[in-house]
């Protein structure tokens, strides 16, 4: 089926309130500690669309020591954000800034680690996107993008609105139905990656309904 694109920014009090409050605990939790996992020891990071800033939170109780740079676009998410991070007492580690991360204003190389979870299919074109994360990484620094993959079918994506069940409101299930729908295939993330020219990564589909870029950092020998 074909693209229908969605909102860019998500930027109304209820939309980050519902989203907030969506149960992505097991599925942030794995991200968080997979990019802990391909990360170096000390990890300079940027969370390109962090949302409410769920997983830099979860990467630094984990990781005390690490720094995050977490970008949206949303004023309303960052908001709940800066609630979530004072929460947890984390507002020394984690830093948000109001950022288009296609545009973003960082010179060349400067993070060793680029995290990203379901911004893709907010971006009517994500390939700046793709572009800037090479050019704000590091060469040999690491990379974990993962969002929502589209469905070949609006029956299947019915499906999928159905089966996460009563623990979600109306509004909510409408979020997960726009997002399936505006969600990339996996070959057009990997048409875009080889454009973008970010090498060495792994492109795979890492759940029903994710798809995931991966690359761990690579660790320069010395000479």
């Amino acid at each position: 089926m074909e693209r229908i694109l969605e909102p860019e920014v998500m930027d109304t009090e209820a939309e980050a309130v519902d989203y907030d409050a969506m149960d992505f605990t097991e599925v942030n939790t794995a991200f968080a500690e997979k990019a802990i996992e391909i990360a170096p020891k000390v990890a300079k990071i940027l969370d390109a669309g962090t949302g409410t800033a769920r997983i830099p939170i979860i990467i630094c109780q984990k990781r005390p020591h690490w720094k995050i740079i977490a970008i949206d676009m949303a004023k309303s998410m960052l908001e709940r954000g800066k609630k979530n991070i004072e929460l947890a007492g984390l507002t020394s580690q984690i830093q948000l800034e109001l950022i288009d991360a296609k545009q973003m204003p960082y010179p060349p190389e400067q993070f060793n680690l680029v995290i990203s979870n379901s911004l893709v299919h907010h971006l009517p074109n994500p390939l700046p996107f793709f572009q800037e994360v090479k050019r704000v990484l590091q060469p040999n620094g690491a990379i974990l993008i993962r969002d929502l993959m589209r469905p070949p079918s609006q029956k299947i994506i019915n499906n999928m609105v159905e089966e996460i069940g009563g623990d979600y409101n109306q509004h909510q299930k409408d979020l997960f139905r726009d997002s399936l729908q505006a969600a990339l295939t996996l070959n057009e993330v990997q048409d875009l990656v080889a454009i973008a020219g970010l090498t060495a990564v792994k492109i795979y589909q890492s759940s029903d309904r994710h798809w995931t870029i991966e690359r761990a950092f690579i660790h320069l020998l010395l000479r």
